[in-house]
């Protein structure tokens, strides 16, 4: 049988811990949450590896070090509401929701939405709700919110989402140029977002934010 709380603290200890995330919360959240029960059943003895999780239709579940250094990045407090959007399975939102006062999730994928759902309630985070619609649209219903989280890569983030974020919030996405890519922080002043590099990371470009075509005569 797989011993995979083991797997999980060596998974904080080798891939998390030495990438510079040493914040009591992040560590604590990723060493409760069961990282096996927000994959694809075929995937969870890959659960723990240190790189993307293929969860199908295009999509997946970032590596421990992005998702780690993202929350260290944005360093979310106990009061604040978060929207995490791109959720997946439900894996990033149930370790926010260690973090926050609540998570708001948004996910467009309906098995997707309802998978989350379904794990999220069996994880006992009761303070995050799967919100199910278009991934650039948000759920500005229950914003404005203090953090935003992009679960994936984007070319650009539309104001649709960043108009969710309060004054004086903050936003991490991963913004790809190819197989390239770097985490930016974003922090809202004025009305308008003002974004810092983080690090470097990779994965694939969510449904919607991909880079518009032009044509030019």
């Amino acid at each position: 049988m797989t011993d995979f709380y083991k797997r999980r603290t060596m998974m904080v200890d080798t891939q998390v811990r030495p990438s510079d995330v040493t914040k009591f919360p992040i560590i604590e959240a990723m060493l409760h949450v069961a990282r096996e029960d927000f994959v694809p059943v075929a995937q969870r003895e890959a659960a723990y590896v240190g790189e993307n999780i293929d969860l199908g239709q295009g999509r997946a579940l970032l590596e421990p070090r992005s998702l780690a250094k993202m929350l260290d990045a944005l360093a979310i407090d106990g009061d604040e509401l978060v929207l995490d959007v791109g959720c997946g399975l439900g894996y990033s939102t149930a370790v926010i929701a260690r973090m926050a006062q609540a998570v708001v999730a948004v996910e467009q994928d309906e098995d997707m939405a309802r998978e989350a759902q379904d794990a999220l309630m069996a994880a006992g985070a009761d303070n995050a709700v799967v919100h199910e619609g278009p991934l650039t649209e948000g759920a500005p219903q229950h914003g404005p919110y203090d953090v935003i989280v992009v679960q994936g890569g984007v070319s650009d983030v539309p104001a649709s989402l960043t108009d969710q974020l309060k004054e004086g919030g903050r936003i991490a996405a991963l913004f790809m140029d190819n197989a390239i890519g770097e985490v930016r922080v974003g922090y809202k002043r004025e009305g308008k977002i003002s974004w810092r590099l983080a690090f470097n990371a990779s994965g694939p470009v969510l449904p919607g934010f991909e880079k518009e075509l032009t044509f030019t005569l």
